[in-house]
């Protein structure tokens, strides 16, 4: 059975934010399986929890926001349907962990209307069918939630082409999506477990944000000395991998000589050209100028990690 929620169409966006923390939402969902690469489970659970800064509205997001009623109206033009507007957060109550907000709805269907925008750098091929792995999963989320036989996508790749698509529902991966769903809901939020970072940079900047400090106390952390260790390893591939992909490039650069240019077979193409690069010399700008240079200083404090195995 479906609840409502609240009323979208009226709530201001931090009256919408925080009516999504009371579930797991389709965008969510892909984060969930990993395909949502511009999320992560730990910066999902931190927005969830009320944690860390406060995502602000990017272009991104405005210019999807103010396109939605372009791409639906182009939609219904190109498959002469008809579409609604809900207007509400709605929960099922079999899944009480999930929540929608479903761009438009399809009038005399079981239905709902999705609507995208992306940019001409988005690597799908949309012109031969190909779906976004993160689109076909927040569909499918939508349709467990919602209870629709299906949804229609609609993608406007801007300055390019509009596409649009039929996903039909599937029960077996709506079990296996809400499974999912359900059981990170009830460890991450319902529990006391947190998520492990991905290693991305967003990951990084998130725990900063959440820890700047030091109180100068120390923890002993009994579980992660195989992580010790294979970091240790990893830096010490790199350093390899690094020495290697450098010679490799050295040999190019001397084979090159004095040419600007040079290419390959299979397509490889490479250029060494000079490019003019200025900088301030600080260390002639404090002995000629020392109070310009106290003057222009800028102090920043950031807590820095290093690690070492002792003797």
């Amino acid at each position: 059975m479906l609840e409502k929620l609240m009323k979208t169409d009226t709530a201001s966006r931090a009256e919408w934010l925080e009516c999504r923390r009371q579930g797991i939402g389709g965008s969510d969902a892909a984060v969930i399986v990993g395909l949502n690469r511009f999320g992560s489970p730990l910066r999902l659970w931190a927005d969830k929890r009320g944690l860390g800064q406060e995502t602000e509205e990017t272009e991104v997001m405005r210019q999807g926001t103010d396109f939605e009623e372009y791409v639906a109206r182009r939609w219904m033009e190109a498959t002469g349907k008809r579409v609604r507007r809900r207007n509400y957060m709605f929960r099922n109550t079999d899944y009480p962990f999930a929540i929608a907000d479903v761009d438009r709805e399809v009038v005399g269907e079981n239905a709902g209307l999705e609507c995208k925008t992306t940019s001409v750098y988005n690597k799908s091929d949309f012109e031969n069918g190909e779906i976004p792995p993160a689109y076909y999963v927040q569909c499918q989320h939508y349709m467990a939630v919602m209870g629709y036989d299906r949804m229609y996508l609609a993608v406007l790749v801007l300055s390019k082409a509009f596409y649009h698509f039929c996903i039909e529902r599937d029960e077996q991966e709506i079990a296996a999506l809400m499974e999912q769903e359900k059981g990170w809901w009830a460890e991450y939020i319902e529990g006391d477990s947190v998520p492990d970072p991905d290693g991305s940079e967003e990951d990084g900047a998130f725990i900063r944000e959440r820890f700047p400090d030091s109180d100068g106390g120390e923890v002993f952390l009994a579980d992660r000395a195989p992580d010790f260790e294979r970091m240790q390893e990893l830096d010490a591939q790199i350093r390899e991998l690094t020495s290697e992909r450098d010679a490799l490039k050295q040999a190019i650069m001397q084979d090159m000589g004095d040419a600007a240019l040079a290419s390959a077979l299979n397509g490889w193409t490479a250029s060494w050209k000079p490019q003019t690069s200025r900088r301030v010399d600080s260390k002639k700008l404090k002995a000629e100028f020392p109070q310009v240079y106290a003057d222009c200083l800028i102090e920043s404090v950031s807590r820095v990690f290093r690690y070492k195995k002792a003797d």
